[in-house]
């Protein structure tokens, strides 16, 4: 084989990667990821207050009202405390509900249920759903306000993708600590349980450390470290420190220059002062309740073990973990011995369920025991799930369209309904749905909120938990959570008093309906009580040195047995929350002295010994700030596109043997403000023409089935050959050097649908059109042999390929429950079936599906399997003018890529290249991968101390169609011809760079290269 052939065949390489999507249009569709889906359409409107454009939609408009009353407010503190007025007004994009709000298309991005809002930096957006209750929604409100407050100081006046940069400089700490500290202050006894914990397995970081993320919870630790820096130097000293740190970036010499201290004497301060705050507590509390029993351990693996329910005979229980690592699941469990019997939700690969409510909610058991109910939402709308424990599988979903979100459902005592608390049209009320009628009944219909709902054993009152004795909605004054009783028949409450001045939640009833056990952080630490509801007498039955928790300060976190009396709770124990039981007797009978601690309030976070500073003194005045207005006139929403981002202007100038160039492009976004209609331009050129390129797409995302198109010129240019030689010209020696240049255009018009089904299945349907132009130079390069100097260039056009023209249209099924890692899926399924007809220049049809399957047989080892098929077929399928698809990809099969080959390789028999190149393409591939780190033991969590993973592979593949070189035939063995598959294998390792990028090397063995031995093979792409 001469070496112009195989120069040639090098170029087709090159020119294929880039033809093979540009002449298959069908692989548009050639991706996976989850579907955001929009179930519902809301009729937008907007109110206008001094500083807010609040965006509701009418089923809760009195709560959106509710909501602006609150912006303002916050606007008017959080401008006091940083001394800083936010320029321009505020967007704030309000949801009915966390469903709808995950719906949301303001971002592409798929919001999960632990996300309680969001601020983005291009239009300043806050988007967050209704809270479960006035103080929730409150809090959000200003956590939120906090980032855009952030935002506008970081942007140095200039909006968009500057602030973004200048805030991403900034550790989550800062960031999200600071908003946790300024929504809630510093008093605080969720974040007090994480601090006493922390300091007692003597891991609380440095302060340089709590620049991971990933292992010190930026909210719980950043705002302790706020609270310290406050009560230490004044909350004046906020705006100074945000500022300084903002402008400049470097938070440690930010710190220094404000604050007087360095990171390390800051570290050793912060230290000493929870050393002495925390460290008394110990001998006057318990870190284990003696009388309690481990049944799940919180570990690495499973840091989250919450809202545990126990049967009516206490022998099982129904919980929430992270036991498989990739989600928080319901489990059923014996409840004496731990030992897990069935995995009733799958949630992280199946799309039954989008929500299990696991932060607000827990589930109940039918007074027989055999059948449990759980709060969910599916296909966008909430649902009562019923599972029979007997078979050991879900017999039931009760759907309510009317309703938004359900909440710990409660069964009452002769099986016949079940209560629940649902949050619906902005407000959280107690709801009852009878089994036998179908009957839904709401029994409290205000903006209070109402929660954790229980149904006495003797089935004549509801206790459930609420704010309505204590919050003042027309001032918005949030009051504290406190334990009432309702009858479920006439809906009278009534009151039940445990402790003022705090939070009382998650009642639960003793067998003989006499007495409540309830949550209370009277003392500023959570801890499980009893009240007598005779006589009115409360008993502590937990003093822990933590606290009895669930993810939240108000998730559920207790569980009484109503035959046997026994008990479950979750508790805050060493980093993470494990469930413990307790058996009826005495200890659950409780101790009469109150433990107060020398009236000292746990709550608040050192230095601080008592509630103090001036943002506390605004946090608790709830007129400052207020509006006196309490309606605001609306509008409708009439979509306008506003500039989002620019990307970076590049400009660039180049000298080489081509000549002189100048080029340079831009890229410009367009959104509205509820994310309906994305315009994206790019322009990119150079000082000629003919390599103007040219792209302007359009998507519409206001409903569900999505729709957009996109019009576009791009050019392309390739070596076909190069060649050097020396000479001598009129007595001179020269070096003379050609070049076979060629270019292709592609000027292409489509348009596209998809329609999600669920979050993981989707059809797209995809049509346009292509006109592609060619041209090829021959250029000539003649330089003075010893000088280098250039003496002469010369462009000689040549003959080029006919122009082709055709148009197309893509038919889609797209499946995806994979769940990706840090460098490739490790479980779930993904699949793409495809098919295109092409008909104009060319006549022909592309088909291709592409299969893979990941299953972890032992932890943390995955199995990863993908058959993939492209092919063209019909009269044009082998046209000269479409380049072939190229076998040697490192995504297909590794150790054929095109840089490996020599020419010594291709002269003798050794290696066939055309086995290398088709119009069909079959592939195969097998990879066990694993966490290297986490294997070797080396660091903690699922990846060690870094994402690294290692793989074991096996490729194969086959190509055919007409022979690259000879024009004839060839078909595989398994069709009857002759052309030979190829495979390969080796070992591997891939990284995921900052989240940015994946790299990977393959030390890899091309076992059908004769001459090729083993060698290393660099990629960039993450795993199939």
């Amino acid at each position: 084989m001469n070496a112009l052939t195989i120069r040639r065949a090098m170029a087709a390489v090159l020119l294929g990667f880039a033809l093979f999507a540009i002449l298959s249009p069908g692989l548009e569709a050639q991706y996976f990821g989850r579907n955001k889906v929009q179930y519902k359409r809301f009729d937008f409107k907007i109110i206008k207050t001094k500083h807010f454009d609040v965006y509701y939609y009418p089923e809760f408009k009195d709560a959106a009202q509710q909501a602006a009353r609150m912006a303002e407010r916050w606007y008017a503190r959080l401008s006091r405390v940083l001394n800083h007025e936010l320029k321009g007004r505020q967007p704030l994009i309000l949801y009915s509900s966390s469903p709808h709000f995950q719906q949301t298309t303001t971002t592409s991005e798929t919001i999960s249920e632990g996300t309680g809002g969001f601020t983005e930096a291009f239009k300043r957006r806050i988007v967050l759903p209704v809270g479960s209750s006035p103080g929730e929604t409150d809090h959000v409100i200003g956590h939120e306000l906090v980032h855009a407050f952030q935002y506008d100081i970081a942007s140095l006046g200039t909006p968009g993708a500057t602030a973004y940069s200048n805030a991403l400089q900034l550790p989550l700490w800062f960031i999200e600590g600071m908003s946790e500290y300024l929504s809630i202050g510093p008093v605080d006894a969720h974040t007090a349980m994480w601090m006493r914990d922390a300091t007692q397995r003597k891991e609380l970081p440095a302060v340089k450390k709590l620049d991971n993320p990933y292992k010190y919870f930026p909210y719980r630790y950043g705002q302790a470290m706020w609270s310290y820096i406050t009560g230490r130097w004044g909350d004046e000293m906020i705006p100074r420190l945000v500022k300084t740190a903002g402008r400049a970036g470097d938070l440690e010499a930010a710190i220094t220059r404000v604050l007087g201290v360095n990171y390390e004497t800051l570290t050793k301060d912060w230290h000493q002062a929870y050393k002495d705050a925390f460290e008394p507590l110990l001998a006057q509390t318990q870190l284990v309740d003696p009388a309690s029993k481990a049944l799940f351990k919180g570990t690495e693996e499973s840091v989250y073990n919450i809202s545990p329910s126990l049967s009516p005979d206490g022998r099982q229980v129904i919980f929430l973990s992270t036991r498989d690592l990739f989600s928080i699941d319901l489990y059923l469990a014996d409840a004496l011995s731990g030992k897990i019997k069935k995995k009733i939700t799958e949630t992280a690969v199946e799309a039954k369920f989008e929500s299990l409510q696991f932060i607000k909610s827990t589930g109940c058991w039918d007074p027989q025991g055999k059948k449990f109910v759980f709060g969910a939402v599916s296909n966008g709308e909430p649902n009562l799930t019923v599972f029979d424990a007997e078979r050991e599988r879900i017999v039931e979903e009760i759907e309510f369209r009317e309703l938004d979100e359900i909440f710990s459902p409660t069964w009452s005592p002769d099986g016949r309904m079940i209560a629940f608390s649902s949050l619906t049209g902005g407000k959280t009320d107690l709801y009852v749905y009878n089994l036998e009628t179908k009957n839904l009944r709401q029994l409290t219909d205000d903006f209070f909120g109402d929660l954790h709902p229980a149904w006495s054993p003797d089935g004549s009152r509801i206790a459930f938990v609420t704010d309505r004795f204590t919050t003042d909605l027309s001032l918005l004054s949030i009051g504290d959570y406190e334990l009432a009783l309702i009858d479920p028949e006439s809906g009278q409450i009534e009151r039940v008093e445990a402790f003022s001045g705090a939070k009382n939640i998650n009642p639960q009833w003793s067998p003989d309906s006499r007495s409540l056990y309830f949550i209370s952080d009277q003392s500023g630490k959570s801890d499980i009580y009893r009240i007598d509801l005779g006589t009115k007498r409360i008993f502590q039955v937990t003093n822990l040195f933590t606290g009895v928790s669930g993810i939240t300060d108000l998730s559920p976190a207790i569980s009484v047995a109503q035959e046997s009396g026994r008990m479950a709770y979750s508790a805050f124990d060493q980093g993470k929350y494990s469930i413990f039981a307790v058996e009826p007797g005495e200890p659950l009978l409780g101790k009469a002295e109150i433990v107060q601690f020398g009236g000292k309030l746990l709550s608040v976070l050192p230095p601080r010994e008592q509630p103090s500073g001036a943002l506390l003194g605004l946090l608790k005045n709830p007129l400052f700030g207020l509006p006196e207005q309490v309606e605001f006139a609306e509008s409708s929403y009439k979509p306008k596109l506003t500039l989002d981002y620019v990307a970076p202007p590049q400009v660039g100038v180049g000298v080489d043997r081509f000549g002189t160039y100048t080029g340079g492009g831009v890229g410009l976004f367009w959104t509205d403000m509820l994310g309906y209609h994305t315009l994206g331009t790019v322009v990119q050129s150079t000082s000629r023409f003919k390599d103007l390129t040219g792209i302007l797409s359009y998507q519409n995302s206001q409903r569900r089935l999505n729709w957009g198109g996109a019009i576009g010129r791009i050019p392309y240019v390739f070596y076909g050959g190069y060649g050097v030689n020396y000479g001598i010209i009129d007595g001179q020696e020269v070096i003379i050097e050609q070049e076979d240049l060629y270019w292709q255009i592609n000027y292409q018009a489509s348009v596209f649908l998809a329609y999600p089904f669920n979050q993981v299945r989707r059809v797209e349907v995809y049509a346009g059109f292509q006109y592609i132009d060619f041209d090829r130079e021959y250029v000539t390069y003649i330089y003075d042999a010893y000088t280098g100097t250039q003496l002469y260039r010369d462009t000689i056009p040549q003959p080029s390929a006919d122009s082709i023209s055709f148009a197309y249209t893509t038919l889609a099924l797209v499946y995806d429950s994979a769940l990706f890692g840090a460098t490739a899926p490790i479980i779930g399924q993904s699949y793409i079936l495809e098919y295109t007809p092409t008909i104009g220049s060319l006549r022909y049809h592309t088909f291709m599906a592409d299969y893979r399957k990941y299953v972890m047989p032992a932890k943390p080892f995955t199995l990863a399997f993908r058959a993939l098929h492209y092919g063209r077929y019909g009269r044009d399928a082998d046209d000269p003018r479409l380049w072939p698809l190229y076998l040697g990809y490192e995504t297909f099969v590794r150790g054929y890529d095109y840089g490996s080959f020599t020419y010594a390789e291709f002269e003798g028999e050794s290696f066939d290249q055309a086995r290398l190149f088709g119009s069909k393409i079959l592939v195969g591939n097998l990879e066990l991968r694993f966490p290297l780190f986490r294997v070797l033991g080396i660091g903690k969590g699922f990846y060690g101390i870094l994402p690294v993973d290692m793989v074991a592979f096996y490729d194969w593949g086959v190509a055919w169609g007409a022979d690259v070189f000879t024009g004839e035939q060839a078909k595989p063995v398994f069709l009857g011809g002759t052309r030979k598959a190829i495979s390969s294998g080796g070992l591997g390792l891939r990284m995921n760079v900052f989240g940015y990028l994946v790299v990977g090397v393959n030390y890899v063995k091309p076992f059908d290269r004769s001459n090729k031995g083993w060698y290393f093979q660099f990629s960039f792409w993450p795993g199939f």
